[in-house]
């Protein structure tokens, strides 16, 4: 059986936005037991971690355990019928590692990077 997941998300990342509005209307479509939380909404206190390590990777709560990048993926994954193949594959011996590689050092600092941008814009308006 699997238990709630919570999924914390940065709304304001057009890439995470997107990907994160095509796993809730799966999860709404199927009645998962998944919740995501915009970290811009608050209640940041309640996961124990930084509004800027909020907006660097994809975080997840599950069993009272947050996981972030790669692992909170795996873990969104795991709770998704459609996608659980995602979630095997990425436990593969050595995959993991490079999955994480390539999330810490490519995608997650290009996305933080483009956040910024976008912020110190928004604040420049």
């Amino acid at each position: 059986m699997t238990h709630e997941i919570q999924v914390l998300y940065n709304a304001r990342c057009p890439v995470c936005r997107a990907e994160v509005a095509h796993y809730a209307g799966y999860v709404d479509a199927n009645g998962l037991p998944v919740i995501f939380q915009d970290l811009n909404a608050g209640g940041l206190e309640h996961w124990g971690i930084s509004a800027d390590q909020a907006t660097r990777r994809l975080h997840v709560r599950q069993d009272g355990r947050v996981l972030s990048g790669v692992d909170a993926f795996a873990a969104l994954w795991a709770a998704l019928p459609r996608y659980r193949w995602a979630a095997r594959i990425v436990a593969l011996p050595g995959l993991r590692q490079v999955a994480s590689l390539m999330y810490e050092r490519v995608l997650a600092p290009r996305l933080y990077a483009r956040h910024l941008a976008r912020e110190a814009k928004r604040a420049a308006s």
